[in-house]
This record gives C-alpha cells, structure tokens and sequence, in this order.
C-alpha cells in the first residue's frame, strides 16, 4: 500500500492516467503506442483483480487492434 491505496488500485489510475494521454496525441501512431501501453497496463490490472475477465479481454483486443493497425501502417509506408 502507499498513501492507503493498494498497488492493485495504483495500477488501474496510471492506465486510466496513461490511456486518457493517448487521447491528447495528435499523431494517429503515437496514439496508438500509448494507448497500448495503457491497454497492457488494464490487462496487468484486470488479472491483479483475481482475473476480471471483461477488462482483461477488452484491453487485449485493444491492444491487438492497435498492433495490427501500426504494423500494416508501418508496412504501407515501407511500400511507398
């Protein structure tokens, strides 16, 4: 604990914290790196819960949707 709030609480602020500062990117791809390191922190979070399968699930399909979306981005732009 630290300032009487548990580690599983601080974990669930900072991806709150850090997905609320992917919505002020204005880069499509920086959005969507920060918006996945918040997503991998709400997986992070959702197990600590003793496995919260509705957060875990849609964070992960958060986090893949953001990984297919850089990858082929970063494909297409390799094309060019």
């Amino acid at each position: 604990m630290f300032l009487n709030i548990s580690y599983t609480e601080w974990v669930g602020y900072v991806a709150s914290a850090v997905l609320i500062i992917s919505f002020l990117m204005k880069n499509l791809s920086t959005l969507r790196i920060i918006n996945s390191i918040g997503a991998v922190l709400f997986v992070i979070y959702g197990i600590m819960l003793d496995i919260s399968w509705p957060i875990i699930i849609t964070n992960a399909f958060i986090l893949l949707a953001n990984i297919y979306y850089l990858y082929f981005k970063q494909k297409k732009i390799n094309l060019n």
